[in-house]
């Protein structure tokens, strides 16, 4: 059985909001003690409805090492955006060094198609 291809759908926008730097704290390993704190908007510019299932975040570090983390859900919840709605979340990366991350977020429209939008890339960097 063949997987129908996704569709990245014209209108659905990732924007960063905001990116937040943290050094350590009370549940942070040490050999990683560099939080970035990341808020995300998701806004449904399109006609269509869409239901969001699940995101793909590729992140690679300064030596080059590449993470790829893939789920269901997004931040434990699989949001429904009507044309105009959006959805506004925040989490984190813990990291031992500068990173840049990007991505996507998947879902099906209101006519059962597959669709995603991408993460645009942005930087984690440590300040000095």
């Amino acid at each position: 059985m063949q997987s129908t291809p996704s569709e990245e759908l014209e209108g659905l926008v990732v924007t960063l909001d905001d990116l937040r730097y943290q050094y350590g704290g009370p549940n942070v390993p040490p050999e990683t003690p560099h939080v970035f704190i990341y808020f995300i908007t998701i806004e449904n510019q399109s006609n269509r409805t869409v239901k969001l299932l699940g995101r793909k975040w590729i992140i690679q570090d300064e030596d080059g090492e590449t993470m790829v983390v893939e789920g269901d859900k997004i931040v434990g919840e699989e949001p429904e955006l009507l044309p105009g709605e959006q959805f506004s979340y925040n989490s984190f990366h813990i990291g031992s060094c500068d990173a840049t991350a990007h991505g996507s977020f998947h879902g099906r429209d209101e006519f059962g198609d597959k669709v995603h939008c991408l993460i645009p890339e942005f930087e984690m960097r440590i300040p000095d």
